[in-house]
């Protein structure tokens, strides 16, 4: 396949546009370290969502959804539908905590709420291991996804496409700071948008591809046994896998990027530059809601026409023969199925998947280079560096970070296979996240244990395992593992651990006021000392409500989701009772809002 005219122009078009985005913003991001990382904290709430969900919409992600559907059906997406849970107790818990910190990032959190050297290490180590290393990963994954769309619609090779796209992307990133990220977020995301709702009305009702629409699509043998929005409740290792798992363990105990529970990563940098607390909140909801309400169904689409058009991995190969073998996989289908458009079109839809390529990898570079600066060089190498110094400090930590992505990205084969690693890496740690606002007896030997047990039982399933005679485990066996050991093994740490210092918990709870049982000790013992921490507007907690309004706020969203599957698939009664379900749901919530603590 070889792009037209139009299609390069309206490629060339959008790469000229994000770097001019850059330069504008590049004026303002150079004043100073806190401005090229937080903008200044004065971004409007929806721009600040618009660029979250931007962020997720990266161009592995349609990947990663086709791989999912190819192989275990619609029903397969509850693996990551199931953080919406997360997202949620982010949005109505957590979210107005970060703004409330007034931190420049989330590793700052570890020398507010933590006292010794051992807080300093935490945040000094994670700023490396989350900055540089897992950051790299999370990149590298996505890298992964636009070489698989470069060998389809550019006839590109890895090097040739990586070296275009993560110039373009260095470019305006270096020069324009979280301010110009957030803008060209906002264009990328209306272009990738209507590549991805495009793609699916054409691709159905092309001739030559003799799909005939939507509704001899889901009537294609190959597609209609993979329509299922819930697993086959008969098939028990289905269920368990796909569904139980998910909901009632994976949401609470697993780190991973833009689903971390309670918060943190670039969803906490885009928090912390809102306005104020009212600010994050309606962002983070923004965000929740395009990402797992808006978004899905046309990849879903895609990923089911693609088992007519290529219904196994060997029809794959054989219509691309001159793509190595080694990266044709399940996640290959979706640029495959692109290739079909129509020239015009065609060069809009890789213009949108660079897009999501650009303001993923902008943000990760973004945000990796705020830990290396802010936790890393300048609490740690030159805490008295001047502002020029730490803008020119981030942008070579920058341009560092894209050439070691680059590098990583071309030892992946799928998107699948680094979405379990990362999932098990994470595994058991985020029920710490999550309690570590609530509970003063949370350390940071707690934080500590908790990521070394959960890395190395990653280590153990990945590489030792496998060379063992011992059986085969499942990859929720596995997670279940993980989750145990880590959870077991820093709640130990935490009893048998000295508890972070008086001074520190009481200055914590001073600047950020959660409440709660899990802080009464603390704030008693600060009363009878005369040093009274808890603010009158602060009594009575309203982490009760936060939850109620979490519950509502998935049923809205799994309803808004399901709703538009039973409309496309032309169930219409159901249809018709989700749609009656989340306007309930939804004024439910407008009456409970008005009674959180918001400011």
């Amino acid at each position: 396949m070889v792009l037209a005219n139009i299609d390069w122009g309206i490629i060339i078009g959008f790469f000229v546009l994000s770097l001019l985005i850059g330069i504008y913003a590049s004026k303002s991001a150079g004043k100073s370290y806190a401005e090229f990382f937080l903008s200044g904290r004065n971004m409007p709430w929806w721009l600040l969502g618009v660029s979250m969900v931007a962020t997720t919409f990266s161009c592995d992600t349609p990947n990663l959804v086709t791989d999912i559907v190819r192989q275990n059906g619609v029903s397969g997406n509850w693996v990551w539908w199931a953080f919406l849970l997360t997202g949620m107790l982010t949005v109505f818990i957590y979210a107005k905590l970060w703004r409330r910190s007034k931190i420049l990032t989330d590793l700052e959190f570890y020398e507010i709420r933590y006292s010794g050297k051992m807080a300093a290490f935490l945040r000094g180590f994670r700023s490396l291991y989350l900055g540089v290393f897992f950051n790299v990963l999370v990149m590298a994954t996505v890298s992964l996804a636009l070489i698989k769309i470069g060998a389809v619609m550019l006839q590109w090779s890895a090097v040739k496409t990586l070296l275009v796209a993560m110039t373009i992307t260095g470019i305006y990133s270096t020069l324009g700071g979280l301010k110009g990220i957030l803008l060209t977020d906002f264009f990328q995301f209306i272009i990738s948008m209507v590549g991805a709702v495009g793609a699916v009305f054409i691709l159905i009702n092309l001739p030559e591809l003799e799909i005939g629409g939507i509704r001899n699509l889901l009537s294609h043998e190959n597609v209609t046994p993979k329509l299922n929005l819930l697993p086959d409740f008969s098939d028990r290792e289905a269920l368990i896998t796909l569904l139980i798992l998910p909901l009632a363990v994976q949401w609470w105990s697993v780190w991973y990027p833009g689903a971390e529970p309670g918060g943190g990563g670039y969803i906490a940098q885009r928090m912390l530059s809102a306005k104020n607390e009212k600010g994050a909140v309606k962002a983070t909801l923004l965000f929740n809601a395009a990402h797992y309400a808006l978004r899905p169904w046309p990849w879903i689409i895609v990923a089911l026409a693609s088992l007519v058009i290529f219904p196994d991995l060997d029809s794959l190969k054989a219509a691309f023969p001159n793509v190595d073998p080694s990266i044709v996989k399940n996640d290959f289908a979706y640029p495959a199925m692109l290739s079909f458009l129509p020239h015009g079109f065609l060069g809009l839809v890789v213009a949108s998947l660079i897009a999501a390529f650009m303001s993923t990898i902008s943000t990760h570079l973004n945000w990796g280079s705020s830990y290396i600066v802010h936790d890393f060089y300048k609490r740690f190498i030159n805490p008295v560096a001047s502002e020029k110094k730490l803008v020119i400090a981030g942008r070579l930590s920058t341009v560092v970070l894209m050439i070691i992505t680059a590098l990583f990205a071309l030892m992946l084969s799928n998107a699948l296979q680094a979405f379990n690693i990362l999932l098990q890496i994470g595994a058991g740690t985020g029920l710490l996240y999550i309690l570590r606002w609530f509970w003063w007896r949370i350390n940071a030997f707690s934080e500590i244990a908790a990521m070394i047990i959960s890395f190395m039982v990653a280590i153990y399933f990945q590489i030792i395992h496998p060379t063992t005679n011992l059986p085969e485990l499942s990859t929720a066996m596995q997670l279940l593992a993980g989750v145990g050991i880590t959870t077991v093994g820093w709640l130990m740490v935490t009893v048998l651990t000295k508890p972070t210092n008086d001074t520190t918990l009481r200055g914590f709870y001073k600047l950020v006021q959660p409440g709660g049982p899990g802080w009464k000790k603390v704030v008693v013992e600060a009363a009878v000392d005369n040093d009274p921490i808890e603010a009158e507007s602060e009594k009575g907690w309203d982490v009760p409500k936060g939850i109620l309004a979490m519950v509502l706020g998935c049923f809205i969203i799994y309803g808004a989701l399901f709703a538009t599957g039973n409309w496309i698939y032309g169930n219409y009664i159901y249809a018709s009772l989700l749609t009656s379900l989340v306007a309930f749901a939804s004024f439910a919530l407008s009456r409970i809002w008005s009674n959180l603590k918001i400011l």
